[in-house]
């Protein structure tokens, strides 16, 4: 059973402005201001990279193994988020896989729809195999980051590339027509998603395109072949049904696929891991699942 943890951060979540009317830029502002009570320590490495129309950054705990990478996209419905809002998590992992972190800045909507965030993710993924053996890269996102993982490697699949050894989907947005039932089943639970302003998010991502579009929605995308997976849902979760739909689809696709439902979980509860002993836990797991897949 969760703690009081939660349920402080729960109440934290609750006294967040309404954002469905908040101009896109108010809400980047915000997410960027956030990041600030989450610093990484001193010791950690943070280096900016801009090279061949990719940018992001390379974020690196002081036991990191330069030899495991973890190719990360950031959440954000595909319209806010950034490196810098999930720096702190982009460390954490670093430091419980012992890898090398990549954030990447994909492009974000409305300037730029779908399919932007999975060209820059396969663009960036293309040329991290350049400098490191597939097998030793996993990619990881949450949210509209894990959804886009997946979508990546169904892209990067079809175009015939070398995959990773693993992905890594921590609460991910799989179904942009945002129609799955836990919408309103854990509506009253989980504060930090509501219905209309995520599907605010889809129209904007989407601009006019099919929400079905594999590539968008990998619910409904092929899942064969893929790696293994790792998906991560907190039992209270607006999106619980497109994990659980994830993990049912790469099952019948015969993808090896291992899905954690976390107690009482919100929405990628791990951005909180600073204060809350759950998030320390999910995040310590990943790290466990990376190094068993990529030793």
């Amino acid at each position: 059973m969760a703690g009081k943890e939660i349920e402080i951060i729960k109440k934290m979540i609750e006294s967040y402005p309404d954002f469905i009317n908040m101009p896109v830029q108010e809400l980047r502002d915000i997410s960027e201001k956030n990041a600030r009570w989450f610093p990484i320590p001193e010791n950690a490495s943070c280096t900016e990279l801009r090279e061949d129309g990719i940018t992001g950054e390379w974020v690196r705990a002081k036991s990191a193994d330069d030899d495991r990478i973890i190719m990360y996209l950031h959440g954000g419905g595909y319209v806010t988020g950034s490196p810098r809002s999930h720096r702190h998590l982009a460390w954490a992992l670093s430091e419980a896989a012992s890898a090398d972190v990549f954030s990447l800045e994909y492009r974000l909507a409305p300037e730029h729809p779908f399919p932007a965030a999975v060209e820059d993710a396969t663009r960036a993924y293309r040329s991290l195999i350049t400098k490191h053996a597939s097998n030793r890269i996993a990619i990881a996102g949450d949210s509209a980051g894990g959804g886009l993982t997946v979508a990546t490697m169904v892209s990067l699949r079809d175009d015939g590339i070398s995959l990773p050894a693993a992905g890594i989907c921590i609460s991910p947005w799989t179904d942009l027509t945002c129609s799955s039932e836990s919408y309103i089943s854990r509506g009253g639970k989980d504060p930090l998603i509501r219905q209309k302003e995520i599907s605010r998010f889809a129209t904007m991502y989407l601009d006019g395109k099919d929400p079905k579009n594999p590539l968008a929605s990998p619910l409904y995308a092929d899942l064969r072949k893929l790696p293994p997976l790792l998906i991560q849902v907190g039992s209270d979760e607006v999106l619980f049904d497109d994990a659980v739909g994830l993990d049912r689809r790469a099952k019948e696709a015969e993808v090896k696929s291992t899905i954690e439902i976390w107690s009482e979980m919100v929405h990628v509860w791990h951005i909180f891991y600073p204060m809350l002993k759950e998030g320390r836990d999910a995040i310590r797991r990943i790290g466990e699942f990376i190094l068993k897949t990529i030793p």
